[in-house]
């Protein structure tokens, strides 16, 4: 079955479920994102990252941490309306180019405490949580608390939702993304 069966969804098409949410989704971002549509399918799915997001979005990890969060988990999952997505953000917010390439590259950090959470964040995903001794300790060692440890869990499954959600439905870019359009490595 090819993925149109995937419907991308207005508030006034969406299940009534989810148009509470996509209303507050366009309020805040002065549009509706075609993966919110497409996620709009399932409300609980879409309810429910969008409330892991802003739980992830409190954590003590700062902005930019989070972001690497993202990235690792992006770049691995090869999602690339999120890595789009995130590169944005991060031009908003005036982040370094040599970082945002690397993110995007998925090659090493120019930050070391940033590459030792970027590092961490890729063995939480490859080990499913069973991160061997030697690679939380040099997160820790990196000035990372145990704390952060559990914030990257919380990150890596709500950008799994996300990633998942989005390579299932063949999410598109949305227009303001064109200019931050990702290809995965050959």
């Amino acid at each position: 079955m090819s993925r149109r069966v995937f419907t991308a969804h207005t508030p006034d098409t969406a299940p009534v479920a989810a148009r509470a949410t996509m209303a507050g989704v366009e309020r805040k971002l002065g549009h509706l994102p075609a993966a919110v549509g497409l996620m709009a399918e399932s409300p609980e799915l879409l309810k429910g990252f969008l409330t892991a997001n802003a739980i992830f979005e409190a954590t003590d990890l700062d902005p930019v941490a989070r972001e690497v969060v993202v990235f690792a988990v992006a770049t691995r999952n090869e999602c690339h309306l999120c890595v789009a997505m995130h590169t944005a953000a991060l031009a908003r917010q005036g982040a370094d180019p040599e970082l945002v390439d690397a993110l995007r590259a998925g090659t090493e950090l120019p930050d070391a405490r940033l590459e030792a959470l970027r590092r961490f964040s890729l063995a939480v995903l490859d080990h499913r949580g069973a991160v061997p001794d030697d690679d939380l300790d040099t997160f820790l060692a990196a000035g990372w608390r145990p704390r952060h440890a559990l914030d990257v869990v919380l990150g890596v499954g709500t950008y799994t939702i996300s990633t998942f959600a989005n390579r299932l439905t063949d999410a598109p870019l949305d227009a303001p993304l064109t200019a931050y359009a990702w290809q995965p490595a050959a």
